[in-house]
């Protein structure tokens, strides 16, 4: 395949160039048009760009892929403004698609802060108005808090004397349950089987495509029931040969699961370019949006909380400790301060930090000294700027404008060495990487709200922002000298934009088109022709 006549950002140290040859899977050689013309062989495609600009494929560096394709077909409630649309929502899906009693209903996307009228939680009574006869789980947009009725209540034994879960909590009056406590419920669910966890993954992977995804980081094992099915599941796609884009699986797992994996043979590494096993993740707190992300102060609008751990602290070094030594490269999700110096101590703790590119996924709540301790412990930053078109609106009254200035401080990780990688977290955000790169730029909402951003010094360079979405999330896999720019003899993964996001306004950059998406030497996907 030769691709010619197009603005091709190399990413490697900011060439661009004309034209690219690719050869089964591999780049073979970048150059002028007629550099690349000559060595045109028989038969073979050549793809006339017209000026249309190329970039190495984007590689979401943290989200859930299956959560993504579960999330397609469950009830989608990102856009509901209030109770009474999740109530219509709910009963518009079970009428819509015939879904008999007692099967369970699932849904996810709503955010109590977007409600025009009463902003607070749905409650079991509101879940009741959409059904008693099926069970019902609606989970905040987030996917750290959900919402049930009292028919899940009763088909999950669960009444007025279930304990309380370490590292989560319930309100059984009002059916709301949180981080770890969710297992009281998600436990109770049907789990799919080993073919519909192949079709919802290949479902998401065709939607991935189209956005201009070649690779993803993602958190997929604890999300389907057992995580051999889900490992098998991608196994049999790969050697089906189905897999659209590499997968860089992140491992959620509990200790005792995490020795089980390690004695099936599984740890950082094994696998190949399409599909292999990243890093341990583990969740040391929860979330901003839901006052559950683990504080050193009270929230500023709830002083009556300061977050939660997801673990003890002696039980969180443990568990990392016997992570590290056994060869597992550890992503750990960290939101608030508190969360964040916690997970700190017990990095200082471990020897040999240099290259395990151990990383903290989110890396919101900071200040300068929790930074710098990150950078002497060589850790990674996994960041998803298309957080601030919510968070913006609410991180000041959360944390105080003080905290709030030294946070999501993107600008300040990378001046201090430390490598950051770009996601989205989906089914959190959206899967697009231009509305991500857009907020990185900007650091408006998707509105343009503030004109000049949020904390502008924070700002990254429209470089910087597509860099951390490919070199740098190469980087968090040990593949950066694979993957992540366009360069002779690296994988042929390369996404064609409709225009050049270098040279458009920055408030355009959230609007380009993907035209394009070639993984592999592959075309996966095309809207050009």
């Amino acid at each position: 395949m030769i691709l010619y006549n197009g603005k091709i950002y190399t990413l490697d140290n900011k060439q661009i160039v004309q034209a690219v040859k690719i050869k089964r899977d591999r780049i073979i050689k970048t150059g002028t048009n007629s550099e690349i013309l000559s060595m045109k062989e028989p038969n073979e495609l050549v793809i006339d760009l017209r000026n249309k600009t190329v970039l190495p494929g984007f590689n979401d560096s943290h989200m859930h892929l299956y959560g993504f394709g579960k999330h397609l077909d469950t009830v989608n409630l990102l856009k509901v403004t209030s109770v009474s649309d999740i109530i219509e929502e709910g009963r518009k899906f079970i009428e819509e698609r015939n879904i008999p009693p007692y099967q369970w209903i699932q849904g996810r996307g709503w955010n109590q802060d977007y409600f025009q009228d009463n902003k607070r939680y749905p409650t079991k009574a509101d879940l009741d108005k959409i059904s008693t006869n099926h069970p019902i789980i609606f989970y905040r947009v987030c996917g750290h808090i959900a919402v049930v009725n009292s028919k899940a209540l009763e088909v999950c034994n669960i009444n007025e004397n279930t304990k309380q879960v370490d590292g989560g909590e319930f309100n059984y009056e009002l059916g709301i349950f949180q981080e770890k406590a969710l297992n009281l419920i998600t436990d109770k669910i049907p789990k799919p089987t080993v073919t519909e966890i192949k079709a919802t993954l290949i479902k998401a992977l065709t939607y991935a495509n189209s956005k201009g995804l070649t690779s993803i980081q993602s958190d997929d094992l604890s999300h389907a029931g057992s995580f051999k099915d889900v490992l098998q599941a991608y196994h049999e796609l790969h050697d089906e040969e189905k897999l659209t884009c590499r997968i860089y699986e992140q491992c959620l797992l509990s200790k005792s699961e995490l020795a089980t994996f390690l004695d099936l043979g599984y740890k950082t590494g094994v696998g190949d370019y399409l599909f292999k096993i990243g890093p341990l993740k583990i969740l040391s707190d929860g979330t901003l949006g839901a006052r559950t992300a683990a504080l050193r102060k009270p929230y500023n609008d709830n002083p009556n909380t300061k977050g939660m751990l997801c673990y003890a602290e002696t039980e969180l070094e443990d568990f990392l400790h016997y992570a590290h030594e056994n060869g597992m490269q550890i992503a750990i999700h960290c939101i608030g301060d508190y969360a964040l110096d916690v997970v700190l101590k017990s990095f200082a703790k471990l020897p040999r930090l240099e290259n395990r590119r151990h990383g903290i996924v989110h890396c919101q709540i900071t200040d300068y000294e929790l930074i710098e301790r990150m950078k002497k412990f060589h850790l990674c930053a996994y960041i998803q700027p298309i957080f601030l078109n919510y968070d913006l609106h609410i991180v000041e009254d959360r944390v105080g404008k003080t905290l709030a200035t030294t946070s999501y401080a993107f600008k300040t990780l990378l001046n201090q060495g430390i490598y950051i990688a770009l996601g989205t977290d989906c089914p959190v955000e959206l899967i697009n990487p231009l509305p991500n790169i857009y907020c990185a730029v900007t650091r408006s909402d998707l509105e343009g709200f503030p004109k000049y951003g949020w904390n502008p010094q924070e700002k990254l360079s429209t470089f910087e922002a597509v860099y951390a979405y490919t070199m740098g999330s190469a980087y968090t896999e040990f593949q950066e000298s694979i993957k992540g720019s366009i360069t002779e003899n690296k994988l042929a993964d390369l996404v064609v934009l409709a225009e050049d996001l270098f040279n458009v306004s920055e408030h355009d950059i959230k609007d380009i088109e993907v035209l394009m998406t070639i993984m592999g030497g592959e075309i996966v996907y095309n809207n050009y022709f």
